[in-house]
């Protein structure tokens, strides 16, 4: 069997050693002569599961025990009503920085529950840039600040955490939570989807601190009801029992390689083999601002567009896939999650080299 590697931003590469473990219990899982697709949420084997996850993502995290971790559905597009229907906490009013397409999903759901103010955008510039906080113009009565820490498809990553002071920080970090250490108490809410850097599609988890529960929105619906969600230990419906486990099999990869600050120190290696590559050209291009480029999502384009077919078609047959960009930029994106060996950023440099030379 051959493994490709994959680029894709989403559902996105998962680590071998994972797939593989999951393989083998797919059947049995640890004696109880079930899969864990068959057994019931409710049962002591999914249970343990569901404990172990989430002891796991603490840990890496180091989440402080006044945090709730809740493992929930929807995605982050559901997270974008979730958050107003939870944490207004009687206040007509948050605080949103655009910096791409995102957050402005986010700024749009929003709207829908409370007045929205837009503190900065990266609009003028084509989201190829992270607003600085002395450029903001904060809300003092906001219920809450809202940013996307990593927006993946025009790879702008916050590589500094905002100071909100007594308002909540919310983010959602889809695209780039457990790829580095990240302080949590400086957050109020944090909410992810599962499909970049901890699982497969499905499952969301949301951080949330526990003076930030229990002031839903009567209008909410119960399943989007964080202190629902928290009294039934994230069980109020059937959860994504698989994905928990399969994040909760990530996770124990992430703390046997070292932990996030191990992991950090493999990103931040990998995306300078591609940084430094793009620097040394002009037939390729990078347009995110240096200081605020993503570690996880490197969007970059070919100085002539019309060799783009060309160069995703030769990266296949080299078995490079998923590097297209999103069709709102165009372009090409590969994105190199956590799982996503050095080798494989090694592969993609030397492919670049090679089309340029007979391109260029």
């Amino acid at each position: 069997m051959t493994r490709v590697f994959n680029f894709s931003a989403g559902p996105a590469v998962l680590p071998e050693p994972v797939l593989r473990t999951a393989a083998d219990e797919m059947l049995d899982w640890h004696g109880s002569g079930m899969s864990v697709m068959e057994m019931s949420h409710r049962g002591k084997e999914f249970i343990a599961i569901h404990a172990q996850a989430e002891s796991l993502i603490r840990e890496l995290l180091n989440i402080p025990a006044n945090y709730k971790v809740l493992f929930l559905q929807g995605g982050a597009i559901g997270q974008n009503a979730f958050v107003p229907m939870n944490l207004l906490r009687g206040r007509s009013g948050a605080d949103y920085v655009n910096t791409g397409e995102w957050s402005k999903k986010s700024i749009k759901e929003a709207k829908k529950y409370c007045n929205v103010n837009v503190a900065a955008t990266a609009e003028a510039s084509h989201f190829t840039h992270v607003p600085q906080q002395a450029e903001w113009k904060l809300d003092p009565n906001a219920a809450y600040v809202h940013i996307c820490s990593n927006e993946t498809i025009g790879g702008v990553e916050y590589h500094w955490t905002p100071d909100t002071g007594d308002v909540p920080l919310v983010a959602d970090m889809s695209s780039n939570i457990l790829s580095r250490p990240v302080d949590v108490s400086r957050y109020g809410l944090i909410y992810a989807g599962a499909q970049k850097n901890m699982g497969p599609s499905g499952l969301t988890i949301v951080i949330v601190r526990d003076d930030l529960i229990g002031h839903a929105l009567p209008i909410t619906p119960s399943v989007f009801d964080l202190k629902q969600q928290a009294d039934n230990d994230s069980m109020l419906n059937t959860p994504p029992t698989y994905a928990i486990y399969i994040a909760g099999l990530v996770f124990n990869w992430l703390k046997a390689r070292g932990g996030l600050a191990a992991m950090e120190v493999h990103n931040r290696a990998k995306a300078a083999l591609l940084y430094d590559y793009l620097n040394s050209t002009s037939f390729y291009a990078s347009p995110v601002a240096p200081d605020d480029r993503s570690l996880m999502n490197v969007p970059f384009k070919l100085r002539d567009e019309s060799l783009d077919e060309a160069f995703l078609k030769g990266a296949q047959s080299r078995g490079m896939l998923q590097l297209k960009g999103h069709r709102s930029v165009g372009g090409m994106r590969a994105s190199i999650y956590n799982a996503m060996p050095i080798e494989g950023v090694k592969a993609l440099v030397q492919y670049m080299k090679e089309f340029e030379a007979s391109h260029g």
